[in-house]
C-alpha cells in the first residue's frame, strides 16, 4: 500500500517561520540603551514604593546620639 505525501510543506515552513520570528521577538530586549533599562527599572521600584523617605526616625536618632555624646564629653571634661 503506497502512502503518499501531500504537499503541504510550504505552508507548514510559513508557519515554522512566523513561530520563529514571533520567538525572536519574545526573547528581544525592549530597551535599546542601558539609561533606559535604568529607568524603567527605577519607575518599576517607585511604584512598588521601595524609594519612599524613611521618616523622621534618623533625623531623631542622630540628634539623640549627638546629645549623648557631648554630654559624655562634658561630663568627662569637668
Amino acid at each position: 500500500m503506497p502512502t503518499t505525501r501531500s504537499n503541504t510543506r510550504e505552508p507548514t515552513l510559513a508557519s515554522l517561520e512566523e513561530i520563529a520570528v514571533s520567538v525572536r521577538d519574545d526573547f528581544a530586549c525592549m530597551f535599546s540603551t542601558a539609561d533606559e533599562y535604568q529607568a524603567a527599572l527605577v519607575d518599576k521600584r517607585r511604584a512598588e514604593g521601595r524609594y519612599d523617605r524613611p521618616g523622621h526616625w534618623p533625623i531623631i536618632a542622630f540628634w539623640g546620639c549627638s546629645l549623648a555624646v557631648a554630654c559624655m564629653v562634658l561630663l568627662a571634661t569637668a
